[in-house]
């Protein structure tokens, strides 16, 4: 069998297949249909310094070879996660890695320190896709200055594996990945979900409750590849790649386009066991084209 083994900086992951934040809960409940610890890495929902309500309802939507989301962050805040999630993960025999929220630099940095001081928690993905509240609601993300505020805050108090996930809603990916990489990440993940929105035509009003979501699923993986690809010539530290994955021959698609690892993320809504089903996917295509590590093929285009 191939080695499957990679590194997202000091971060070593048995196998590339990680779960992307939001679509896999804490991972526990997915413990009755695959073995969690056969997984490169568990990506947890977002957490926010404070507790968070999240969005009113409808907060999802189906759409053509997709879906829409605006749930809103939804979860019980960072010190509820220290206190009760935290000791019933942290003997996973995996990477558990936290998503983390804010709305401000320091709001992130102060949630980031806080998970600092988990001893197994070996590393957090910022998502730098949320609204800055200081300056008009426009995510961190999508400018350089606003994706530095938060690396360099987050930096300055976090001292493990820091993966930045990336929005695709701006119009030079590389450029952000590149301020990211300035400011100390170890790793790009992206890309978040694409902006999207879908209308009741018989009620005349969208369909969520905040008129536009975030959209995901195999409908947005072409853009997603060709951005990864795009990254993965403008950094030096490892890409994640995610969006629309729902096949091992996707996966291998963005190992191709220059990604050391992927996430899955709405396919695990369709099938729960579809991660371990994308990582023996890859390990018998490259056992099939007689590669003997998954390297082989990572940035091979």
């Amino acid at each position: 069998m191939a080695d499957l083994r990679v590194h997202l900086g000091n971060l070593s992951l048995k196998n590339p297949v990680m779960t992307a934040s939001g679509t896999f809960g804490y991972g526990l409940e997915f413990a009755d249909f695959i073995p969690l610890d056969g997984l490169g890495g568990i990506i947890v929902k977002g957490t926010t310094l404070k507790p968070r309500e999240g969005n009113d309802y409808p907060r999802m939507a189906e759409t053509p070879q997709g879906m829409l989301n605006c749930v809103g962050l939804q979860n019980k805040g960072v010190d509820y996660f220290c206190e009760h999630i935290y000791p019933q993960i942290k003997d996973i025999d995996t990477n558990m890695i936290v998503n983390v929220s804010g709305s401000s630099p320091d709001d992130y940095a102060e949630c980031a320190a806080r998970i600092d001081a988990l001893e197994k928690i070996p590393a957090i993905e910022l998502n730098i896709s949320c609204p800055n509240v200081k300056d008009g609601g426009m995510a961190f993300g999508v400018t350089c200055a606003g994706a530095e505020s938060v690396v360099k805050a987050v930096r300055e108090r976090y001292h493990k594996t820091l993966i930045v996930k990336l929005s695709p809603n701006v119009t030079n990916i590389a450029d952000i990945a590149r301020s990211c990489e300035a400011q100390g990440a170890d790793s790009v993940s992206l890309i978040n979900t694409l902006m999207g929105m879908a209308i009741d035509i018989e009620k005349r009003k969208p369909l969520l409750s905040i008129n536009t979501g975030g959209l995901s699923g195999p409908c947005v993986k072409p853009v997603a590849l060709r951005m990864v690809w795009q990254v993965a010539k403008a950094v030096k530290i490892p890409v994640v790649g995610l969006g629309g994955i729902s096949c091992p021959e996707d996966a291998i698609e963005f190992l191709m386009a220059g990604a050391t690892a992927i996430e899955i993320g709405t396919a695990n809504f369709l099938d729960p066991a579809i991660t371990i089903k994308v990582r023996d996917g890859i390990s018998d295509w490259l056992d099939n084209h007689g590669c003997q590590d998954v390297h082989e093929i990572i940035g091979c285009l």
